[in-house]
């Protein structure tokens, strides 16, 4: 009796353990896990140091309610608790915080860190533990620049410009009283890298910022329908071939309370990027872009007189030149800077001095300089994050400033993500690839080693069966180009079986969507689906970034062309493969992915079964003059190519389903887009299926996120 209970003990046990085997191996991943802005996505994104980032010659970051700092190479110590700096903000007569705030690093070489809180932005010093300055914001008040020494304040109010110090004086600097002249603020729809516009001198002497008159420009109408009555909020949308804004450049002298402004003369419509001051704060110095955006000038001004002092050199393409970045002075020096181009086809540096005279190309080859780091304390070196080869790896690299000589500083494989100290002899190296979640190390520039492990994260998914993520490369269109894909195939994969597909696309310019990272970039979606047994397929056709000028610049005036070609190739490999259902392919995309899809799915009707197209543009002519004009030149000067991208015209070829998604308050892709599309098909006899997230922008993010993947994945599941 007591073997046989035993027996059924032991049977029970075995079957328990059996039975929770099953349930782990059939553990799934949701929506709310994967999707940011979902309940759980936190849990499953890999472990980091929060907040790390270097202060003076120490990296810092931050742990619950203490914040750890250290040498390099030294033990790590608590610098401060929140107890520490309620401490200080009470001694300021400031209020309390229940947390630690973010914090950012206003002067890289002093160990002071700001933080804005409960109304006051306050500069909080390490070694004292006391709050150095604080300045009271008001509602309102945006688009903060803090200058460099002087300590003033700059900031927007509604479309003009203020200055507030550290014991709360306040200087007007601009007075404008029509709603079309904007001030301080970003111009050129934030093209040409452009992300500001306030711009202090070295010192923080002289302020330069933008002026932009948009009174020539159409109101477009955007409408608030939170309100009871629907709002209008009307904004100025420039789009192809009509009226642009016009831009000037003042500068506001802290000593006379004068502004200055550049006489920057005619044609008014042309693009001034690239703002940067001189070492001495004499001069200003601009990249001039003409409207057509093939023919640049590098313009230096006098922030004194505002006359134009030099146009130091000219570059000229006859597709376009697409300046990004303004010149970097060599530390310690007035009269030689660093100039980043484009003009032999791969992004690089250029060694110039002030007389415009070209000295030396500091980098050259098949490879694309991202980032500039900085440079070492003597300025002998330069530091800067590169792409090489098939874009798939970032790297840091040291550049020697005389002969050109460049070191490698990070030799694992994938893609490195490095922070320079102000002495510019270590790096915090922020490092994944395809089998590492994250690592973050502690590199010494002089010879590239490793100084410490600062983090080694786990797989925040193992405890879940992923699919199988796969790369390699197949030949554009052309027949020569190799094209990076990525394929992921369904959970628990069977190469005996059928699986229906979907092609993830966006294939436009200043994107890259398969690097040696973690899942080789796949996203949580595409992890989902796979889940259900789809296999997602991805390819950066040619139009897409990090693969040099000839590359990026081959949709010239034909959108939607030769990346269609090249997507279609990726179709014709995955109909190669057993295990696709060549039958049941379907597309999504958004933005310029929504264009892509929607094309696609109109121009290759029998190949495509089921698409999905987020926030697409439909009609280039309908789309702003920065971003459109650069690719499609104005639609009166190229009206076979705007036709040809115009999908509008193709409306009648839908045969699959087609689901359209838009942001009601779409101020990049306007609703007019999808809204004229939806038009088009009525007036065709066919169609689409149609979603509108209403408080939207151009992407739904936050919690909504997760809605808008369910949305796209019970699409694919009734139709696909």
């Amino acid at each position: 009796m007591i073997f046989n209970l035993r027996k059924a003990v032991l049977i029970c046990l075995s079957a328990f353990i059996y039975c929770m085997g099953i349930v782990a191996q059939e553990k799934q991943l949701t929506l709310h896990d994967l999707t940011p802005g979902g309940k759980t996505y936190s849990k499953f994104t890999p472990r980091t140091l929060k907040q790390l980032q270097w202060y003076a010659d120490r990296y810092f970051y931050v742990k619950g309610d203490s914040v750890f700092a250290a040498l390099p190479g030294k033990e790590e110590s608590i610098a401060f608790t929140c107890e520490d700096l309620n401490k200080a903000l009470v001694a300021a007569d400031l209020e309390t915080v229940s947390k630690l705030p973010y914090f950012s690093v206003p002067y890289k070489d002093e160990p002071v860190l700001l933080f804005t809180s409960k109304g006051y932005r306050i500069h909080y010093d390490l070694n004292k533990k006391a709050v150095l300055t604080s300045y009271k914001l008001e509602r309102g008040w945006a688009n903060y620049e803090l200058a460099p020494k002087s300590g003033w304040l700059a900031y927007t109010q509604g479309n003009n410009i203020e200055l507030l110090s550290a014991d709360q004086e306040n200087r007007v600097v601009t007075k404008e009283t029509e709603p079309h002249i904007v001030c301080g603020q970003a111009v050129h729809q934030r093209e040409f890298g452009i992300s500001k516009g306030l711009f202090w001198s070295p010192d923080g002497n002289a302020l330069a910022f933008y002026r932009m008159d948009e009174s020539m420009v159409t109101d477009y109408p955007i409408v608030d329908t939170d309100q009871r009555v629907a709002v209008a909020k009307p904004i100025k949308y420039p789009m192809a071939g009509m009226s642009s804004h016009e831009v000037t450049v003042g500068v506001y002298h802290l000593s006379t309370g004068k502004i200055i402004w550049l006489k920057t003369g005619l044609p008014k419509e042309k693009y001034l990027t690239n703002i940067a001051w001189s070492p001495d704060e004499k001069s200003i110095y601009m990249a001039e872009l003409n409207r057509e955006q093939n023919d640049c000038l590098l313009v230096r001004y006098s922030a004194e007189t505002g006359e134009k002092e030099a146009e130091l050199f000219e570059e000229k393409n006859k597709r376009y030149v697409e300046p990004l970045n303004p010149i970097l002075f060599l530390p310690g020096e007035t009269d030689r800077f660093i100039w980043q181009s484009r003009r032999d086809g791969y992004n690089h540096l250029y060694l110039y001095n002030t007389k415009g005279e070209l000295l030396k190309q500091l980098t050259s080859g098949a490879w694309i300089v991202k980032e500039i780091l900085g440079f070492d304390k003597k300025a002998q070196h330069i530091f800067v994050s590169a792409t090489e080869g098939n874009g798939l790896e970032t790297h840091a690299w040291k550049v020697n400033l005389k002969n050109g000589k460049r070191i490698c500083l990070t030799t694992e494989g994938g893609v490195h993500m490095p922070q320079l100290n102000a002495d510019g002899n270590y790096l915090i190296d922020m490092h994944v690839s395809s089998v590492i979640p994250r690592n973050i190390n502690l590199i010494a520039t002089k010879n590239g080693k490793r100084v410490k492990q600062l983090l080694s994260a786990s797989d925040p998914y193992k405890e879940y069966k992923l699919p199988e993520v796969t790369i390699g490369q197949i030949k554009a269109a052309d027949g020569f180009t190799d094209l990076n894909y990525r394929l992921v195939k369904p959970v628990d994969f069977d190469p005996a079986k059928k699986y229906p597909v979907i092609v993830y696309v966006y294939g436009g310019p200043h994107a890259q969507l398969i690097t040696d990272r973690w899942l080789y970039g796949a996203g949580g979606w595409d992890v989902y689906m796979a889940q259900k047994g789809y296999a997602v397929f991805t390819v950066d056709s040619r139009g897409s970034a990090n693969r040099g000028f000839e590359f990026e610049s081959i949709i010239h005036r034909n959108l939607g062309v030769n990346e269609m070609a090249d997507q279609i190739k990726g179709v014709d490999y995955l109909k190669s493969l057993p295990f696709i259902d060549a039958d049941r392919i379907g597309v999504y995309g958004w933005s310029y992915g929504g264009f892509m899809t929607t094309n696609l799915m109109l121009t290759y009707p029998d190949v495509f079964k089921v698409g999905v197209a987020g926030g697409p543009v439909i009609d280039w002519s309908n789309y702003e003059i920065m971003y459109g004009e650069r690719y499609m030149d104005k639609p009166q000067d190229n009206k076979e190519g705007y036709d040809n991208a115009n999908l509008k015209l193709k409306a009648g070829n839908l045969k699959g389903h087609l689901l359209m998604i838009h942001g009601a308050v779409d101020p990049v892709v306007v609703w007019q887009h999808s809204l004229g599309f939806l038009k088009a098909c009525i007036d065709a006899g066919t169609y689409p299926d149609y979603f509108v997230y209403p408080t939207h922008p151009h992407n739904v993010i936050g919690k909504d996120r997760p809605h808008l993947s369910e949305k796209i994945t019970r699409y694919f599941e009734d139709y696909l």
